[in-house]
């Protein structure tokens, strides 16, 4: 089963930046569609972003226009390049293989720790 890491999460003033990474283990990371899913304190887990295994991304209507996700087959590796952060972006951030690309996608594995992510001026 692939298991994932994230890193990147800080604290940052609003209208930063940050990059998040998102480490897999395994082989067959490449085939999967990815995403990033954050949970902020008090809510449930939410869908941010997903790619699907040949680079085509969808994003939230919250996130679009200001975060950015990639991925490296080579490096077994996803980021997510968040721009223009906001107060409400404060969330631990999560990633996952999923099922769908969209909000209506399921995660394939287990979630990870997780990293957070602290939007405050």
């Amino acid at each position: 089963q692939v298991q994932f890491v994230e890193s990147g999460g800080g604290l940052v003033q609003p209208g930063g930046s940050l990059r998040l990474s998102c480490a897999a283990s395994g082989s067959r990371f490449s085939i999967y569609t990815m995403g990033w899913y954050r949970q902020a304190p008090g809510k449930q887990r939410e869908w941010v972003a997903a790619i699907t295994r040949g680079g085509s991304t969808n994003y939230a209507d919250s996130v679009k226009g200001r975060f950015t996700i990639s991925r490296d087959n080579a490096k077994n590796t996803m980021y997510l390049q968040m721009n223009s952060l906001k107060p409400e972006d404060t969330a631990v951030y999560y990633c996952n293989a999923i099922t769908g690309s969209g909000g209506d996608s399921s995660p394939l594995g287990s979630w990870g720790q997780g990293t957070q992510v602290t939007v405050s001026s």
